[in-house]
């Protein structure tokens, strides 16, 4: 049987400092989406990031490989794990709060899971697993709520859309360990945001046009925020955890994202969510704490044998 995959000390690290960066990002977005187009939110935002991280990765003199072989790789990965779910995320929110968004967001760790389960030895499923996967779909649901169904509306597009972009989310976290886990966390990040940057340029100049400059400062400052703190940053976190943790265990930061952008969709924006929310991200995060194990084996060790 594979060794599985654990979460270290420094991996927690990395996974709370990710979770706060994202979590701020649905802010930025609910303030770009003010002004500028859905498409050029996400292309700006990829386009930006790419050359931040390749501007780094220059100046420290990492080790480049053959683009040749690696550009398909590139571009497979950035749409997975940026181009596509970035374009439904900014959509949705257009049409739900940034905090619900933030919640249903939290769904990536459940999907992450359970693509990593079916595509890696080392990250197994199990029982344990398979239950908190099972509370997090549940969680999903009570999210959503029965009433979507009845009613469905721009609403409830918003939210399977947030869905959809968790699912790709998901999978991009295997097929990332896959395609780039060769190479450096800095230098797969400047490549992959780099292929999602070849996609969503193209799609914006054709949906929107040329995109508009005479934007207010706080506009300017949540593209610049998004792009740089929340991806640049972020995802060489993200690569550095998951070569550490697994795919798997690199999704749990999605516990942290939504309490940050409830917190600030409340306080910055004035938004109020139904209890069926907080009801439904607490069943998300009790599956996450059972997926992760640690809590359920700390009460073992408590009862006397």
């Amino acid at each position: 049987m594979a060794p599985q995959k654990t979460i270290s000390a420094a991996a927690w690290a990395g996974l709370f400092a990710m979770g706060f960066l994202w979590g701020c990002s649905f802010l930025a977005v609910a303030i770009l989406i003010r002004e500028l187009p859905i498409y050029w939110v996400v292309a700006g935002r990829v386009t930006i990031a790419s050359i931040v991280l390749w501007s780094y990765v220059l100046i420290m003199r990492l080790p480049v490989p053959v683009l040749s072989r690696y550009l398909w790789r590139f571009v497979v990965v950035g749409c997975l794990t940026s181009a596509l779910p970035f374009l439904l995320i900014t959509w949705a929110q257009q049409h739900i709060p940034s905090g619900l968004a933030g919640i249903l967001n939290a769904s990536t760790a459940i999907f992450g899971v359970l693509f990593a389960a079916l595509i890696f030895a080392d990250e197994k499923l199990g029982l344990r697993k398979g239950t908190g996967v099972l509370l997090g779909v549940l969680g999903i649901v009570t999210v959503i709520g029965p009433e979507a169904l009845k009613s469905f509306d721009l609403t409830s597009l918003g939210q399977i859309a947030m869905i959809a972009a968790t699912l790709s989310y998901g999978l991009s976290n295997a097929v990332g360990r896959i395609l780039l886990s060769d190479l450096r966390p800095e230098v797969a990040a400047a490549g992959m945001l780099s292929g999602a940057a070849l996609f969503a340029l193209p799609v914006a100049l054709f949906t929107s046009g040329l995109p508009p400059v005479a934007l207010k400062p706080e506009t300017w400052g949540a593209l610049f925020y998004l792009a740089i703190m929340s991806t640049s940053l972020t995802y060489i976190i993200y690569y550095k955890v998951m070569k550490a943790a697994g795919a798997g265990n690199t999704s749990l930061t999605t516990l942290i994202v939504a309490p940050v952008s409830i917190a600030l969709g409340a306080l910055v924006l004035g938004e109020s969510l139904p209890v069926q929310a907080y009801f439904g991200f607490g069943l998300i995060a009790l599956g996450l704490l059972v997926i992760d194990g640690r809590i359920l084996r700390r009460l073992r060790a408590m009862i006397p044998a």
